[in-house]
């Protein structure tokens, strides 16, 4: 509905109303995470920033959580470590393949 000679913006008026849906959004609960990001322990810092920053995009109160595990795995970041030296694990891709103290003798050749 234009009004005037030199309008450069279309009016809605009453357009959406009655509680029409506007746009797509995502349904979260309160404690569930909105991103999970990997990285390095060097660049930790950084990522910390970047994710301060980005949390003034979404409404209400978001915290940011450090992980105690080593990348997505089950495993803490010690004893990660150790079990990787001890052969227990190997890194496979994102995750790693545990390898138990015990199981058939050709898996251990």
């Amino acid at each position: 509905m234009l009004s005037c000679a030199g309008a450069d913006r279309l009016q809605t008026g009453m357009r959406g109303a009655y509680g029409k849906p506007q746009g797509t959004v995502a349904r979260v609960k309160i404690g569930q995470p909105l991103m999970s990001v990997r990285a390095r322990d060097n660049h930790k810092a950084p990522v910390i920033e970047a994710l301060r920053r980005a949390k003034f995009k979404y409404p209400g109160r978001q915290k940011i959580y450090v992980s105690k595990k080593h990348g997505f795995t089950k495993w803490e970041r010690g004893t990660y470590e150790e079990m990787r030296l001890d052969g227990r694990l190997i890194p496979d891709g994102v995750g790693a393949q545990y390898k138990p103290d015990h199981g058939p003798l050709k898996a251990w050749k």
